[in-house]
């Protein structure tokens, strides 16, 4: 992301919300990507 763009985002909240929930599903799909590899939660861990 270049400076500009978190600029914006500072600016801009419906791009700060936008940005949060992108992050957020790929977050999701992370959990769900190593709960089918692992048949874990947080592999490793629990």
């Amino acid at each position: 992301m270049k400076n500009s763009d978190q600029l914006n985002a500072i600016a801009n909240p419906r791009l700060a919300e936008r940005l949060n929930g992108w992050a957020a599903m790929m977050g999701f799909w992370a959990l769900i990507g190593a709960y089918v590899s692992t048949g874990q939660i947080l592999p490793g861990i629990v």
